[in-house]
């Protein structure tokens, strides 16, 4: 996000350089469908949150409705509950606009959260592909085993959520 632009303009931008009639009211459009408002159509990205400049991005892929979009690590950096907030706008945004989005992470538990199928790389080359449920639930090849065992989980006890000893 250039520092030195608007949000609108941000937004409006790809609209302009594609020839798309009214860019800016479209991007306003975008705003409203990420869940910003228009009023961020005036703001710079330093006065805006992680989240919201995720947004930004997200509204400016989206303004000149895609058919596909790839999001490369999209809710890395982000706090959890953002990150939550984003992929409930992702779901919404490949349900409501028939989106096919690719996912490029590192974190599995969003993979698993986000596909309906995951290609598992190593080195650049294709180990193991399939529906997401089957490669999470039985990984073939020993590095998606590596990575699925490599997801970082709670360590909980009866006692985890209460406090009390049980």
């Amino acid at each position: 996000l250039n520092p030195r632009h608007r949000i609108g303009r941000i937004v409006a931008d790809p609209l302009r350089v594609n020839g798309i009639d009214s860019p800016e009211s479209r991007a306003l459009d975008a705003l409203d469908r990420v869940q910003l408002g228009r009023g961020f159509a005036d703001r710079y990205p330093h006065q805006l949150s992680g989240g919201q400049r995720q947004r930004v991005g997200i509204a400016r892929a989206i303004a000149l409705e895609p058919r596909f979009i790839l999001c490369d690590e999209i809710v890395s950096g982000l706090d959890v509950s953002t990150q939550a907030q984003i992929m409930v706008l992702l779901e919404h945004l490949v349900a409501e606009m028939n989106l096919t989005m690719a996912f490029i992470s590192h974190d599995l538990s969003v993979i698993r959260r986000l596909c309906h199928s995951v290609v598992v790389m190593r080195s650049g080359e294709i180990v193991e592909q399939g529906s997401t449920a089957a490669v999470f639930d039985a990984p073939a090849h020993p590095y998606t085993a590596e990575l699925k065992a490599a997801i970082p989980l709670p360590e909980t006890d009866d006692t985890w959520l209460t406090g009390t000893e049980a």
